[in-house]
């Protein structure tokens, strides 16, 4: 397959992203062995108890978090282990957040709730799994170069009871893996799941550091991604360079929207580049934006002295401000226009 880099092998954390799936169903019987059964009493009896109607944010693996509900009233704590309900079965993760939560979040969690908190051998048992999903990527790395698929697998998640793996990987354009949804399946014997996500997704799942030498927006705090426009960047009067506008996915940097909407208020009090403007020292022209500290460049008419004045101390036709129309070049003369004779 062109273009294949694995991922080095190492420590991975304990929560993936969500994505668009394309889920195929597996045609062999489940054989999994049967689930742990959940030790955590101790647990549940030194966290406070929260109430019913709290809902509770489970992080797992690849930075993915999902809603639940806690109707059985499990004494969890952000930072505790708990089991929850999965697709045909249940899975483990790490509790993020405990409250009240929002309507978006309620809706979710009205399908899916916790069951009970984790001990240690339920710890153990996901650091099995975490150890067998290395021998499932490359098992399925050799089954895509058989088969010649152009697509690059990123990452393996087996559900904790062991009732599904899901194969996660990227593709330039859509990939028939029926085949190998089949030779996983045979293998595997178990429910095969694969999906195929975008670049974003990709290195919010591998992580990283950004340019600013900070640990990923979308691998640490980022929930959801936000349209990132290069209209954004322009505001901003950043160098249009792709190297210092793009992450690590080659994608426009998600912090770029942090600070769009202050931007536009410094804007919308200053004058645009380019306007004629009145200060106490004459007329000019305004050269430059200095939109953090709110103060321009203006060229003064007289001696072409270059001066920079706050918003405060300039006056200007607010109507140099908006947008210019369109000229229309003069239609070029068409033999049709000219008379003819009958």
């Amino acid at each position: 397959m062109s273009g294949w880099t694995e991922p080095p092998r190492g420590p991975e954390p304990d929560d993936l992203p969500s994505a668009g799936t394309q889920e195929a169903p597996c045609e062999a019987p489940c054989e999994a062995p049967p689930a742990a059964p959940c030790d955590g009493a101790d647990v549940a009896a030194a966290a406070p108890a929260p109430g019913p109607d709290d809902l509770v944010m489970v992080q797992f693996k690849g930075h993915r978090k999902s809603c639940y509900h806690n109707r059985r009233a499990v004494g969890l704590a952000v930072g505790d282990y708990c089991m929850v309900e999965a697709d045909r079965g249940r899975d483990m993760g790490r509790v993020c957040y405990v409250g009240p939560g929002k309507d978006a979040w309620r809706r979710e969690a009205s399908r899916q709730g916790v069951l009970a908190t984790c001990g240690p051998e339920d710890l153990r048992r996901l650091h099995e799994n975490r150890a067998d999903e290395w021998e499932c990527y490359d098992i399925c790395l050799e089954k895509i170069q058989e088969r010649r698929l152009e697509m690059e697998l990123v990452t393996v998640e087996r559900q904790f009871d062991r009732n599904k793996i899901t194969f996660y990987f990227t593709a330039e354009k859509r990939v028939d893996f029926r085949q190998l949804v089949k030779d996983l399946a045979a293998v595997f014997r178990t429910r095969i799941d694969l999906r195929q996500i975008g670049v974003r997704d990709e290195a919010k799942i591998k992580g990283g550091l950004g340019i600013c030498g900070r640990e990923l927006c979308c691998s640490s705090f980022l929930g959801e991604f936000s349209p990132v426009t290069l209209k954004m960047a322009k505001g901003q009067q950043l160098p249009l360079s792709p190297n210092k506008l793009s992450g690590l996915c080659g994608r426009l940097r998600c912090c770029l929207s942090y600070e769009h909407e202050g931007y536009l208020e410094s804007l919308s009090r200053m004058p645009r580049v380019g306007a004629r403007v009145t200060t106490p020292r004459g007329e000019g022209r305004v050269r430059k934006l200095d939109l953090l500290r709110e103060t321009a460049a203006v060229q003064l008419d007289e001696g072409s002295l270059t001066v920079e004045l706050g918003a405060a101390e300039m006056t200007w036709d607010a109507r140099q401000d908006l947008p210019r129309g369109r000229q229309r070049r003069p239609r070029k003369p068409c033999h049709r226009d000219e008379p003819t004779e009958h």
